[in-house]
């Protein structure tokens, strides 16, 4: 299937994909639904990655159905489309990111919801715990409230005389206020001043971006979401137009014209998200099935971005890094 046709059926919201046949009663379609934040060209590699991991467990064509739901960036779309997905009677949810966990949370206690990219599932009642989530939701985790004091630590490197940070976030995300802590509390240590600024819509980039521009912040750090790698492209014209360095979760964001990102990368997270699916619909219980941290994490730094900011990146830390852009 190529790529535009690819998208043409996501839209339309359903999609065959295979099943394993040890898995599969006689006559049963299993239909699993997905919930995203973004846009459906957004997921358009990472959905047929997931859907290549399905071919490699051994499944079968023509047993299983996708329900697809997008939000386009538009959050408060995000409980209308769980809604839909429930009443469509989905065998299984995989919602990516904390604010679609959220919505399918408070859209069914009942059907399974595999998560993926969720930041601190525990700080954010979508699981009791990591070990034993109980309930009806386990899955991914994306450790990024963790990893939101390495990035400003990572900044400090490239930057020593850092001394104020501009912190992008958006509020709506139940995960924001969790890292955003944890960058104050690294800020703290490590002696710069933060300021927070927040976006809850694409279309306040511009304007925020101008704000952080009159602070005159040494550096930006970008809190984790959706939106703001959908928006990546924008996001990276700014901070070279503004001249500020950056980092980010997501490598995504540097091969648009980030600086730097540090984290995990969701092409792992979606095809750990398979193993649930297949397991959950096997039989077992998802408030059994123990919460995964992503084992590996990546940074990336654009050299080019680098030079185009007038910043020398210290040999040590390009030593250290997964991925060098020319």
């Amino acid at each position: 299937m190529n790529r535009r046709a690819f998208l043409t059926t996501m839209a339309g919201g359903v999609l065959a994909v295979p099943l394993a046949a040890e898995a599969q009663q006689p006559g049963k379609v299993w239909r699993i639904g997905f919930l995203g934040p973004g846009s459906a060209e957004r997921y358009t590699d990472l959905l047929q990655g997931l859907r290549t991991r399905l071919r490699e467990l051994g499944y079968l064509e023509g047993t299983i159905v996708f329900e697809y739901r997008f939000a386009e960036d538009k959050y408060d779309r995000l409980p209308g489309l769980a809604a839909e997905l429930v009443r469509s009677k989905v065998d299984v949810v995989l919602a990516h990111a904390s604010p679609a966990v959220r919505a399918a949370q408070q859209a069914t206690s009942i059907i399974p919801i595999v998560m993926m990219s969720a930041g601190d599932p525990v700080g954010t009642g979508f699981v009791a715990s990591l070990a034993r989530p109980r309930g009806n939701i386990t899955g991914v985790s994306a450790i990024d409230v963790v990893l939101a004091a390495k990035r400003l630590q990572l900044l400090k490197e490239v930057l020593p005389k850092l001394s104020r940070v501009a912190v992008l976030r958006n509020p709506v995300n139940p995960v924001s206020e969790l890292q955003f802590r944890e960058v104050q509390a690294a800020a703290r240590s490590l002696g710069i001043e933060t300021k927070s600024f927040d976006v809850r819509d694409p279309m306040e980039l511009e304007r925020v971006f101008s704000v952080i521009a009159k602070v005159r912040a040494d550096a930006l750090t970008v809190i984790s979401d959706p939106m703001f790698l959908s928006q990546r492209n924008q996001i990276a014209n700014l901070t070279i137009t503004k001249r500020l360095p950056s980092i980010f979760a997501r490598n995504e964001n540097v091969k648009a014209g980030g600086l730097m990102s540090y984290g995990s990368t969701l092409a792992d997270q979606f095809h750990l998200a398979t193993t649930y699916v297949d397991k959950i619909l096997k039989g077992a219980k998802p408030g059994d099935l123990p919460v995964e941290e992503p084992t590996r994490t990546y940074l990336v730094i654009n050299l080019k971005t680098a030079k185009a900011l007038g910043l020398t990146i210290p040999p040590s830390l390009l030593g250290r890094a997964d991925e060098v852009i020319q």
